[in-house]
């Protein structure tokens, strides 16, 4: 009731209390519309968004450190802060990587569910993928969750088309989803947020143990296939010790290459406001979290 009243006072009518509880029935307290005037979604700013769930943050606002332990890279590669990131700084990559090799508590066996959302400025080159974020396995080329894009399948002058890649280990092997341009949902299906040189894109990707699906996110809304997302009995399985490579691969760290292939090749580009969560987050917070990055909150 409280919503019709505003309306009505926004239309140009003054209401007093007497005018106003005509349509208040249950005589509700009366509540300040400043209360929520600055607020997005509810919320004043991205860190109040599943707080009690957040269990690793960069915030790349003048620090490479993850915020909650305070551990810091071990290396970094071609490295610098923007001035204009999500909110504050961010981190640019120039063929360039961090490597943390100490072991981030909360990123350990414990976790079974998550969400990894990142900021990125990143566009295709039409001949390798960008690794944005990587939970790493000693050895292993891939990780316990690898979170790249395919900006190897389109050429750079497509801004329209970025497909968004993600997958975890299951034990044995990889589980994934991503929004196929073939659109295996149906026609009309297929999404890409559009990227540019200065556009920051969020993208994310969550994983629910207790349903078994995996989806992909982007600029608030969800992208990932619904045909690929049941990954039937395939849980995510991390092994211990781990480690975290933002923007590279092992193959890229000297003394660590596992594999002969050429394509994996550190990142070019912007990563902002890193955070992984202990849960599937929801779209209503994954939106947030989108509108308040849009807004610098």
């Amino acid at each position: 009731m409280r919503m019709l009243c505003m309306r009505l006072l926004f239309g140009g009518m003054i209401l007093g209390a007497a005018a106003c509880s005509k349509y208040n029935p249950n005589h509700l307290a009366s509540v300040s519309t400043s209360q929520f005037g600055s607020k997005i979604e509810g919320f004043d700013s991205s860190d109040q968004v599943a707080a009690s769930n957040l269990v690793a943050y960069w915030s790349f606002d003048g620090t490479e450190k993850e915020s909650i332990s305070g551990i810091g890279p071990a290396a970094n590669v071609n490295d610098s802060y923007v001035t204009k990131g999500v909110r504050g700084q961010g981190l640019e990559l120039n063929n360039g990587y961090l490597y943390y090799t100490q072991q981030i508590p909360n990123l350990g066996t414990n976790l079974h569910s998550f969400t990894v959302i990142a900021w990125v400025q990143v566009l295709n080159n039409g001949s390798t993928p960008t690794s944005i974020w990587q939970l790493s396995r000693p050895g292993n080329l891939y990780g316990n969750i690898n979170f790249l894009c395919e900006t190897g399948q389109n050429p750079a002058s497509d801004l329209n088309d970025f497909i968004v890649h993600p997958d975890y280990f299951d034990g044995g092997g990889t589980q994934d989803n991503l929004n196929a341009n073939w659109a295996p949902d149906g026609a009309g299906t297929y999404y890409s947020p559009t990227i540019g040189p200065n556009i920051w894109t969020q993208i994310g990707v969550t994983f629910d143990s207790a349903t078994v699906i995996l989806q992909v996110w982007a600029d608030g809304k969800r992208i990932g296939t619904t045909s690929y997302q049941q990954r039937g009995t395939a849980l995510y399985k991390p092994t211990v010790p781990d480690e975290v490579i933002i923007g590279g691969w092992y193959n890229d760290i000297p003394g660590k290459t596992v594999t002969t292939d050429t394509w994996t090749v550190p990142m070019v580009g912007g990563v902002d406001e890193i955070r992984v969560y202990n849960a599937a987050l929801g779209a209503a917070d994954i939106k947030a979290l989108y509108e308040l990055g849009q807004a610098g909150k």
